[in-house]
């Protein structure tokens, strides 16, 4: 019960404290959430963070550059696109997808000389439950915005 009230605090403060940068704030938040849920002993975590950080930068270039890009470019054209360039943006999309599905696939490949198979499936959870609290403590602080009718 502490470790969440600590958590819940250190997600308040986070969001309040404005020095250090958004996302360094959510990835210090991610960190110490992981470490606490997985129970990684020393050596795990010593071997565990660098292939861990290495996923996360990878999909991340993928989410954030290729994804975004390819989305905002359909977003901005839909009606407009040829069939040759929605041709080009589906596959690109299929590639983009794709990547994110090898470095999962990588990801648990490395895990599992490291980590046992029920570590590896607590991190999934892990990631989910962040990622929902980290999306509910988003709304909660989003300023309401007028209804459109």
């Amino acid at each position: 019960m502490k470790r969440y009230i600590l958590f819940i605090f250190l997600v308040i403060h986070s969001f309040s404290n404005y020095a250090q940068p958004k996302r360094e704030q959510i990835k210090a938040l991610k960190i110490s959430f992981l470490t606490e849920r997985l129970d990684l002993t020393a050596k795990e975590a010593q071997e565990f963070w660098p292939v861990y950080n290495t996923y996360e930068q990878n999909t991340i270039q993928i989410k954030h550059k290729e994804l975004r890009s390819i989305r905002r470019e359909i977003k901005e054209n839909l009606d407009t696109l040829s069939n040759d360039r929605a041709n080009t943006l589906l596959d690109r999309l299929i590639s983009a997808h794709d990547q994110l599905h090898k470095e999962n696939e990588l990801l648990f490949s490395k895990l599992k000389n490291i980590l046992p198979a029920q570590k590896i499936l607590s991190l999934k959870v892990a990631e989910e439950d962040f990622n929902r609290k980290l999306f509910e403590q988003y709304k909660r602080h989003r300023p309401s915005r007028p209804d459109k009718d």
